[in-house]
């Protein structure tokens, strides 16, 4: 993909999620801290947004920045088949329901650690 064709996807990307958001140009420009001529530009592939104002935008629209990182080429997609990447890249849900999905699981993976590192210490007890 050329950097032009990921610049026009990144700020397609950009302009769904916010019509999504039911937001206008002018309220996510607002809401982002930037000028509504420079969102127009990023929303038509016209310029390449920083790590910072993407961060801003994602802020606002309330989704990951990693996903608009992936989107501008500034991060690469993980290419493990991880669950978070499968879920990043379903296009039957919402950014919000992604991320939502997402910290779901993180939070019961972390929540799981702890008891298996204890399970793993006892069996270890248990077999010696």
């Amino acid at each position: 993909m050329t950097a032009r064709m990921k610049l026009e996807d990144l700020g397609s990307f950009i302009r769904e999620q916010r019509r999504g958001a039911r937001l206008s140009l002018r309220k996510l420009s607002d809401l982002a801290g930037i000028s509504n001529p420079y969102l127009s530009q990023i929303e038509r592939g016209l310029r390449k947004p920083s790590a910072e104002i993407l961060q801003s935008i994602a802020k606002a629209l309330r989704i990951s920045a990693e996903t608009l990182y992936v989107r501008a080429g500034i991060l690469e997609e993980d290419r493990d088949h991880d669950l978070v990447a499968e879920i990043l890249k379903d296009t039957s849900m919402t950014e919000r329901q992604k991320q939502a999905l997402i910290d779901h699981y993180r939070s019961y993976v972390e929540s799981n650690v702890e008891p298996f590192e204890r399970a793993a210490s006892v069996q270890d007890v248990i077999e010696d």
